[in-house]
């Protein structure tokens, strides 16, 4: 059990977190990264990313991460593999203990936990995910162009991932639990009109079926919560849109947050309620949830906690 002290502590190792090390370490501020449950975030569940600058051509979302995270390394990052269990933000220095049992204590703190998405809990959308199967319409649906897809749910983030598919997708079917759809009344308009969707009511996936070589989405099993009765439907890709969970739990009474869980940063700032304490990436950003705009939001946390601290030591 040891005892790590730093200027700059910075929690979660994904696009956010990189990169608010990177700015932090080069401003010699010799941070300290602990890596979390997810080392490298959701980026490592993606296998092609397409959308993030400065590569030409498609990229594994993990690769890009190892990248990411040995820049860290290079410029002066501690990395830590340590996932957070508690954090005394009541006062400065802030005290945050590991599950290893060490103790973190900073004079800042950038919190990049980010969000996890929400899934259905199938083996089979884990025996798939990655090949066919993903929770990002944005990151993932330009491979889709020309083939049938899937989207289940039925809120404002199901519509607005439908709607986006069409853009690439020779159809896209939505798939609900219910006989009516939670999303705003306009999105639903705007779902309802465009001649490449379709909606499937009041049914559940009870598994995403695959094969072929190379291997892939297939098609949906389906049960009609009415009747229980099941059938299949063929499609090529499966996104789930039942929304994200940000990791925040850890700050509940302590950082404001939204009614949705996420940390609430002052305007064109990552700062949250707490002096010191930054936000950064998916944790904040509950509209965009991209690479590129984490680590934009993870460059602007270590640029005003190196202010802060030039402020504060004054």
């Amino acid at each position: 059990m040891a005892e790590h002290r730093t200027k700059v502590l910075i929690l979660g190792s994904g696009a956010a977190g990189c990169t608010a090390a990177i700015y932090a370490a080069r401003a010699n501020l010799a941070p300290i990264l602990v890596a979390g449950l997810q080392p490298g975030g959701q980026l490592t569940i993606t296998s092609d990313v397409e959308n993030y600058p400065g590569f030409a051509e498609a990229i594994s979302g993990p690769w890009l991460m190892e990248q990411m995270q040995a820049q860290a390394r290079a410029v002066g990052t501690e990395m830590i593999d340590d996932l957070i269990l508690s954090a005394d933000l009541s006062k400065r220095p802030f005290v945050c203990q590991g599950d290893s049992g060490d103790t973190y204590i900073a004079d800042t703190v950038i919190v990049a936990t980010g969000a996890s998405a929400r899934w259905l809990g199938l083996q089979s959308e884990k025996r798939w995910s990655g090949l066919g199967v993903s929770a990002c319409a944005t990151c993932d649906g330009f491979f889709f162009r020309g083939k049938e897809v899937v989207v289940v749910g039925g809120g404002n983030t199901a519509v607005e991932e439908a709607l986006y598919l069409t853009n690439h997708a020779s159809k896209v079917t939505l798939i609900h639990r219910r006989d009516s759809l939670r999303a705003e009344r306009i999105m639903q308009d705007r779902l309802f009109k465009n001649p490449k969707v379709g909606v499937v009511w009041n049914s559940t996936v009870e598994e995403i079926l695959g094969g072929g070589d190379p291997p892939g989405v297939t098609g949906v099993r389906l049960r009609d919560t009415q009747t229980g009765a099941l059938s299949e439907l063929s499609c090529d890709g499966v996104f789930i849109a039942i929304g994200h969970t940000p990791n925040t739990a850890l700050f509940a009474g302590q950082l404001d947050c939204d009614d949705n869980g996420y940390l609430i940063t002052a305007p064109d700032s990552t700062a949250t309620n707490v002096p010191g304490v930054f936000a950064a990436g998916d944790v904040q950003d509950h509209i965009f949830r991209q690479a590129v705009t984490a680590a934009g939001t993870g460059c602007m946390a270590a640029i005003e906690a190196d202010h802060f601290l030039a402020l504060t030591q004054e």
